[in-house]
């Protein structure tokens, strides 16, 4: 009972627009001082916040932070969207197909959501409005193609849900990729739904000769380069005499702002200014999520000790409900959830909840943190909340929220197909992984 009426607390807490790390971190004190007393409760937290910043382990958030900072700055993003257009920017809805296809480019060695949505904005927006798109499939599909940002790996949010549930961020790196490779799937089937529909909102633009598309492939070898590197590295693929190299994933994000430092620095991108930037950025992104962290530990330290996890546990044995029918019961919550909360919120506040009970009923970790993160991402574009939705509203300007919210629905459609799929047939997360 005291478990719910945290949990209850915390909500209204969040509603009062207190942020959520304050809302968890206060509520999971007060209510492990309510269960052992004051003193350990001040003890607990301590000891918490100093082992979450001496934590060799958790260096792997800051470098991949920092890799998709010098990503950014390097120009990447421009590079990916003009080979993408090469390839599919002829057909009707072209350059929205190549917004997401550029985008899930761009994921791939950016690990952020918010910074693909940001980017890809300013990259594709003024192309698409050039050749005559309309504004809600526009910033529709840029606001689609930006949550990829958060499951093609290298992923900022897997490897926190790594860090908060002990599971090995190297499988669930790999556990990302055919999901992501359905999310580019369903989204290109989302655009052709909303051309044939309605043509005159994504006319086709101009054919590209080969040359043109071997000249953008060409552009593109720091992108392929810089994947393979950290995903190769995780994968083994560098295990061979001479070399002998497996990264951990810290070792891997290491690797991977390293590589981006220099692809930036010999494209001649990267100023003092632009290297304070990004250091600065990512300390204070890292700080964010560091708090967030520590307050997401010390609620879930409280609901622990007040035995939460394991009376949901046997309240779901005694009414006898199929494991199956449990997961769908916690979708369920999610989507309702995604409404109100953004996106890392949510996560943080229902995985210390729920990870013990979806663990006890026999599912695999490594596939519960994909489903965990293919709802966060179906969150990113739902109303009223939508953090990708309003990214793209404070970076384009003249665009209503409805026009974009509008545009978004056969994207979201299209998730909710994905993700009943990856509930149905787990192999297809899983797959990768078990191959490790």
């Amino acid at each position: 009972m005291i478990s719910l009426i945290g949990f209850v607390v915390v909500l209204v807490l969040s509603f009062l627009r207190l942020p959520i790390a304050f809302a968890m971190g206060l509520v999971g004190f007060v209510g492990t001082a309510s269960l052992l007393g004051w003193s350990a409760s001040l003890s607990l937290t301590g000891r918490l916040v100093l082992d979450t910043s001496s934590d060799y382990g958790l260096s792997v958030v800051p470098m991949f932070i920092l890799m998709g900072m010098f990503v950014n700055k390097g120009g990447l993003a421009t590079e990916l969207y003009r080979l993408a257009f090469t390839l599919l920017g002829h057909m009707r809805g072209g350059l929205a197909m190549t917004t997401i296809a550029a985008c899930a480019g761009f994921s791939a060695i950016c690990g952020s959501s918010v910074a693909t949505a940001a980017t890809m904005s300013k990259v594709a927006m003024p192309e698409m409005r050039r050749l005559g798109y309309s504004d809600a499939l526009s910033t529709a599909s840029i606001a689609a193609g930006g949550t990829l940002g958060i499951l093609i790996p290298p992923s900022v949010v897997l490897v926190i849900y790594g860090i908060l549930t002990e599971t090995s961020i190297g499988k669930l790196f790999m556990a990302g990729i055919i999901p992501g490779i359905l999310g580019i799937a369903f989204y290109l089937l989302a655009v052709q739904y909303t051309v044939r529909r309605h043509p005159e909102s994504g006319p086709a633009g101009p054919q590209s000769t080969w040359k043109e598309r071997m000249n953008a492939l060409r552009d593109v070898w720091a992108v392929v380069l810089l994947f393979t590197l950290v995903i190769g590295g995780l994968y083994g693929i560098f295990d061979f005499w001479p070399l002998g190299l497996t990264f951990s994933p810290t070792e891997a994000a290491g690797m991977g702002a390293t590589g981006a430092f220099l692809i930036a620095l010999s494209r001649g991108r990267l100023t003092l200014r632009n290297i304070g930037e990004a250091l600065t950025e990512t300390a204070v992104t890292t700080a964010a999520l560091f708090t967030i962290l520590i307050g997401a530990w010390m609620f879930s330290n409280f609901v622990n000790l007040a035995g939460f996890p394991e009376a949901l546990r046997s309240f779901v044995l005694s009414i006898g409900a199929s494991p199956m029918a449990v997961m769908f019961v916690i979708i369920a919550i999610y989507l309702l959830l995604g409404c109100v909360f953004e996106s890392m919120s949510m996560m943080m506040l229902t995985v210390p909840i729920f990870f013990p009970l979806v663990t006890s009923l026999g599912f695999d970790p490594v596939w519960f943190g994909i489903i965990v993160v293919v709802v966060t991402e179906i969150s990113m574009i739902t109303p009223p909340v939508g953090m990708n939705v309003f990214v793209l509203k404070g970076v384009v300007g003249d665009v209503s929220t409805r026009t974009i919210f509008r545009g978004v629905i056969p994207f979201w459609i299209a998730d909710l197909f994905r993700l009943l799929l990856l509930l149905l047939f787990s192999g297809i997360v899983l797959f990768l992984p078990n191959m490790m």
